[in-house]
């Protein structure tokens, strides 16, 4: 059985919020292992675009809020990986993207097994009702209004998805400061096998 690595980023702002991708993260993200990008909007410049084409040169891109020049990207996409469809979308175009009935409605619309979304620039990932749900947060850390609460901190973070065949195994990468202000990439990891068997 065959594995496929896919890289979920999103919301980049650059050079709006964050001046760059965390030099640490750069040095995980090294071309030719990754064989597709999908990138949940708010990717601002063209040299962040350029940059993820070099990781791996399939890379898929939903429009942000604030991606106001690029008219013609897609507010949701489907990819399909072995036996498992993933949509992705920035998450903007849903009233309340952390309701998980939301969720659900928007993953039934575009028949997905996964759903990856973006906009709260927050990592978050959950199973319910069979399905899995993946928000990748913010590489940069960059802020936004009413993203985290009052004095917590953002915390930049990426995923990476092996999938194979009907499951998958989720690699969340987070850039954490110690009480020092020393900052240390923690990798943490969640499986989602899609159950075949019905309900």
């Amino acid at each position: 059985m065959t594995s496929r690595l896919v890289l979920v980023i999103g919301d980049l702002h650059i050079p709006d919020r964050a001046l760059d991708i965390p030099a640490k993260f750069k040095k995980l993200l090294t071309p030719g292992k990754i064989g597709q990008t999908l990138c949940l909007g708010n990717l601002t410049d063209k040299p962040t675009y350029d940059y993820l084409r070099s990781i791996a040169p399939d890379l898929k891109i939903v429009k942000g809020r604030f991606d106001s020049d690029a008219t013609s990207l897609p507010l949701s996409q489907v990819v399909t990986h072995g036996s498992l469809r993933i949509g992705f979308l920035e998450g903007f175009t849903m009233v309340a993207p952390q309701e998980m009935d939301l969720m659900m409605a928007e993953a039934n619309k575009l028949d997905v097994d996964v759903l990856c979304w973006g906009g709260t620039h927050r990592f978050d990932a959950y199973e319910y009702e069979n399905k899995f749900f993946v928000n990748p947060g913010s590489a940069t850390g960059a802020m936004t209004t009413g993203a985290v609460g009052e004095g917590e901190e953002m915390v930049p973070s990426f995923c990476l998805m092996d999938v194979q065949g009907i499951g998958l195994t989720l690699y969340v990468y987070q850039l954490r400061k110690d009480a020092n202000g020393v900052e240390s990439v923690n990798v943490e990891k969640i499986t989602y096998t899609k159950n075949v068997g019905g309900s």
